[in-house]
């Protein structure tokens, strides 16, 4: 690339391609300075609202996922025996009916006993009631006790008329199981005590 100085006292350059140039000590002139200012956008003001409106949209999202990670849900939070494998109402229920049915399901070899806000409430086996007079495809009526299932290891008590509770009353209740194996018997029981409000 070649310069071309052949007009006396000119600042302008010639370049052997034809273009001009500027010296080093010219300055650009307005409308120069105006396509540089159109290159770069001016920077916009932070919207503080809309600032704001995503820190907390990201800080809703981070709880709920946070909430979702440490919840425990289903028998997660229960330190229930084992041999227990269901129960209702289930501990700390709070919209129990007044006639609801209170039932304890086992592993396959145990027997048990109800406690009911501090009454042993009288069991019957499925085996020892009295079938004599009942025809085939009727329903029996079950007593009104806790009626044990040793076949399904399932013991149930329904508040009834002329049953020891004949309903639940509104407010808190406290429920206590005795089970043990049935080859040990029960005089190696255990028990397992858990709560649930009536509405």
């Amino acid at each position: 690339m070649t310069i071309d100085d052949s007009a006396p006292g000119s600042d302008v350059g010639v370049l052997a391609n034809g273009v001009d140039t500027l010296p080093d000590h010219a300055e650009p002139d307005d409308a120069d300075r105006g396509n540089t200012a159109a290159a770069t956008p001016p920077r916009r003001k932070v919207d503080k609202g809309l600032l704001a409106a995503c820190f907390v949209i990201a800080a809703g999202l981070t709880l709920i996922v946070w909430g979702l990670w440490t919840a425990q849900t289903g028998d997660e939070g229960v330190d229930r025996p084992e041999v227990i494998e269901n129960l209702s109402p289930v501990e700390n229920a709070i919209q129990v009916l007044q006639q609801e049915t209170i039932v304890v399901d086992f592993e396959f070899g145990y027997e048990a006993e109800l406690i009911l806000d501090g009454i042993l409430i009288e069991t019957k086996r499925i085996g020892e009631l009295d079938l004599s007079d009942v025809e085939p495809g009727q329903q029996i009526e079950t007593p009104p006790t806790a009626v044990f299932d040793p076949g399904n290891a399932r013991l149930e008590f329904r508040p009834s008329e002329g049953a020891q509770i004949e309903e639940l009353t509104e407010g808190r209740h406290t429920a206590t199981v005795i089970y043990w194996p049935i080859d040990d018997g029960r005089a190696s029981a255990r028990s397992y005590t858990w709560s649930f409000d009536v509405i």
